[in-house]
């Protein structure tokens, strides 16, 4: 939408297309929030010994954490040129900002870490991507797509040649674990562990911060941006997805993996249409032509990558419509959104209150689900409408602006 103010009358005119923008993006990171809580909260399975999947894993295992994980690169891309990256002295800086937010976000990561609970949290992963993504953070949109196509497409042939090597190491280059501070002492461990054979591989994972990045690279104050990444986002995912679905069970890949697998009665069917991520991917190469959820093949991450765009693209234009009527209709997940850091540590710590303890009497995994989302969504509103930052988003902004080489301040909520 146009600024109904002329530009030659304000200067300001531009501006008032920003805040929609930016609350469309933190919407879209209160959706990934609200996503990633369903799946550590609700079954993503039918307890039967067919394993039969419900429609929160049909619908949000995989996506809700790409999602979290393509947003990172779209927010890198908004502190640090928009559509027009950085250079010289300035993107020396905002890398040294980059890494510091790293590193506070990994400090966070190795501290959840030590909780016991059942939820493979993703903090530490998402710290070394930023540290992993420092290099491309002065590229345009057209070198980003050509990086994230071909990351898309290499990375997962690179991880299924190497994974086994560090698999048959003594002892194996894997954590079966959380990341936390005593991991430090078994590098080896503890870096197999982050980029290859951990529940979110970092060697795969980058293709997401790639596509954020290239996505944040668009110049999305355009009308038609937004809709592009809707009808382009909604059509390459049901593509990929088609694709992965008819190679397993059509051309004869189901078969192939079950003899590999060896393991009569395996509902194999059943996992590749939830959740790939516990099961060994080796022995056949048909492993890269599904499209499972956590299984960081071409066609996983193709359609993950294309379904967060979309997202994205449909949160773009609720911010606009929303400013368009002059009515906040995304501040219950923008609010949630703009402090995920906090929210998401949060609902870690409350989770390892209840590992392998029954629920409160009169308390369903439903009421524990909605309770956890009622919370984020009333926190967010309150801190979105003081114009707050979360303590965590303070804390990595500080970090962020230390490296810049500008002091932090106590300061007003960002979209960032």
């Amino acid at each position: 939408m146009t600024s109904r103010t002329p530009a030659t009358r304000s200067r300001k005119a531009p501006g008032r297309n920003q805040p929609g923008r930016l609350r469309g993006i933190d919407a879209a990171r209160g959706l990934a929030l609200l996503g990633m809580m369903a799946t550590h909260l609700l079954p993503t399975f039918e307890s039967n010994a067919n394993l039969t999947p419900t429609w929160i894993g049909l619908t949000f295992s995989g996506r809700a954490a790409a999602l979290f994980a393509v947003l990172a690169g779209v927010g890198l891309a908004l502190s640090t040129g928009k559509h027009q990256p950085l250079s010289g002295p300035d993107l020396a800086k905002a890398r040294r900002g980059v890494a510091l937010r790293a590193v506070v976000i990994a400090a966070v990561g190795l501290t959840l870490g030590g909780l016991e609970v059942n939820v493979a949290v993703i903090l530490v992963h998402y710290a070394v991507l930023f540290l992993c993504v420092l290099p491309f953070l002065g590229l345009g949109a057209k070198a980003l797509c050509a990086w994230a196509a071909g990351w898309i497409l290499g990375s997962p042939a690179l991880a299924y040649l190497l994974r086994p090597w560090l698999l048959a190491a003594e002892p194996p280059l894997k954590l079966g674990h959380n990341p936390r501070w005593e991991d430090l002492g078994t590098p080896g461990q503890l870096l197999g562990d982050l980029f290859l054979t951990g529940y979110y591989p970092v060697v795969q994972w980058l293709a997401y911060l790639l596509v954020g990045l290239a996505i944040g690279r668009l110049v999305l104050a355009k009308a038609l941006v937004p809709v592009l990444l809707l009808v382009g986002g909604t059509v390459v995912a049901v593509t990929a997805k088609a694709i992965g679905v008819a190679a397993i069970e059509d051309w004869g890949g189901l078969a192939a993996l079950e003899k590999v697998v060896n393991a009569p009665g395996y509902p194999l069917g059943s996992v590749l249409q939830v959740n790939l991520a516990g099961l060994p991917q080796d022995g056949s190469w048909w492993w890269l032509a599904s499209a499972a959820p956590h299984s960081g093949t071409p066609l996983d991450l193709l359609h993950t990558s294309a379904v967060a765009a979309a997202v994205i693209g449909a949160c773009l234009l609720l911010g606009r419509l929303a400013e368009w009527i002059d009515l906040d209709l995304l501040l219950p997940l923008r609010g949630a959104g703009a402090m995920t850091l906090t929210l998401y540590t949060v609902h870690v710590w409350v989770l390892s209150n209840f590992y392998l303890k029954p629920l409160p009497a009169g308390w369903t995994e439903d009421g524990m689900y909605f309770a956890h989302a009622a919370v984020a969504i009333t926190v967010g509103v309150v801190f979105a409408r003081l114009s707050w930052r979360g303590p965590l988003e303070w804390l990595g902004h500080a970090a962020g602006q230390l490296g810049r080489g500008v002091l932090p301040r106590p300061a007003t909520a960002g979209s960032r």
